[in-house]
């Protein structure tokens, strides 16, 4: 049954906008199209076919004969190959976007070929936003991609300077939730103020309180590359609370643990979600 469908689907080329994976845009792009941001294209093909939609739902293929239906922001995009390029095969087409995802941290949920049309579904978080992907290669020049983006919610909820200051009472140490920052950046996001302000006033009602301020990653990427960015992100809280709330500095120690401590497996996204984050560890 899935086959018919996908064949169908892939036959007539419906319609949905996404992102990209390989090369830039084309003269023969169809009006008003794009790349979706996430992957470039494959060189040499064109946009045949585009849709964007502000709100669907979409069922991908997850295992053999098991679907998993996602909704957000839907993509659809159908490739055309422009005449005279050598074509490449459906599987070189799947593959070169599983490598993609998997250069920004995404996975492979599941592949699988049938009736000659290879099939991957492909998963990304990023940004604050879970990306569904399943692109769809055949070997005659046309391929589809179709993707749906659901943004993650944000921690509104965050913990309290008086819980903060119960958790170092008790255990030397308090996780921060709620301080954002986008995939491999150390900017802090505007978002991420609220969580800011309650260090602030944990840090104003004991004035004796000096902290190291230490960052936490997941292991998506390099181990040296996280270290690093976890520094980074540390550096980045310790200087908002001295260069914006007028924090002593000599009270804060910056200290990057990248993903050598984490407090929950990193096999799932809820998992690296919780290792993502910042403690300040008494001094």
């Amino acid at each position: 049954m899935m086959k018919r469908i996908l064949g169908i689907i892939l036959l007539v080329l419906c319609v949905v906008p996404l992102h990209q994976v390989l090369a830039a845009g084309d003269p023969n792009d169809m009006a008003g199209s794009k790349d979706p941001d996430l992957f470039s294209r494959m060189p040499g093909f064109y946009i045949y076919n585009y849709q964007e939609l502000d709100f669907n739902r979409y069922d991908f293929p997850v295992s053999p004969g098991k679907t998993k239906a996602m909704e957000g922001r839907q993509y659809h995009v159908d490739y055309y190959a422009n005449e005279g390029i050598k074509l490449p095969s459906g599987l070189q087409v799947t593959r070169n976007y599983m490598n993609a995802a998997k250069a920004i941290g995404g996975t492979t949920v599941y592949e699988f070929e049938d009736g000659g049309i290879y099939y991957v579904t492909l998963k990304v978080v990023k940004n604050n936003a879970e990306v569904w992907a399943l692109v769809q290669g055949a070997s005659n020049g046309m391929y589809q991609v179709n993707i749906i983006e659901k943004q993650l919610m944000n921690q509104d909820v965050v913990a309290n300077a008086e819980s903060l200051a119960g958790s170092i009472e008790e255990t030397g140490k308090a996780a921060v939730y709620g301080i954002y920052f986008d995939t491999g950046k150390a900017e802090i996001k505007p978002e991420s103020e609220p969580a800011i302000s309650e260090i602030v006033k944990l840090l104003k009602t004991n004035e004796k309180l000096k902290l190291y301020v230490v960052g936490h990653t997941d292991n998506v990427g390099g181990f040296d590359s996280n270290i690093k960015l976890s520094q980074a992100r540390s550096a980045a809280v310790v200087t908002a609370l001295v260069n914006k709330h007028g924090i002593a500095a000599v009270r804060l120690t910056p200290f990057g643990a990248g993903p050598a401590a984490p407090v929950a497996s990193n096999k799932s996204e809820e998992g690296r979600a919780k290792n993502r984050r910042v403690d300040l560890v008494a001094q």
